[in-house]
């Protein structure tokens, strides 16, 4: 028996089913994206959040009579 005989034969993919996998795989980086640039925005509202709460001190004191 050659290698031909012993794998069993591959189904073609049918229209529908190559264009579910299309649209699974494209749903899913779009997904992905999506979380990572909410996650990305939220952490830069946070890092702006924090500096303005610190407050701004002069290098030197003001001079005062």
């Amino acid at each position: 028996m050659s290698k031909q005989d012993e794998t069993p034969p591959e189904t073609p993919n049918s229209g529908a089913g190559s264009w579910t996998d299309a649209a699974a795989i494209a749903g899913a980086a779009i997904g992905s994206a999506a979380v990572a640039a909410a996650l990305l925005f939220a952490s830069r509202r946070k890092d702006r959040s924090d500096k303005a709460k610190t407050p701004v001190l002069p290098a030197t004191p003001p001079e005062t009579d």
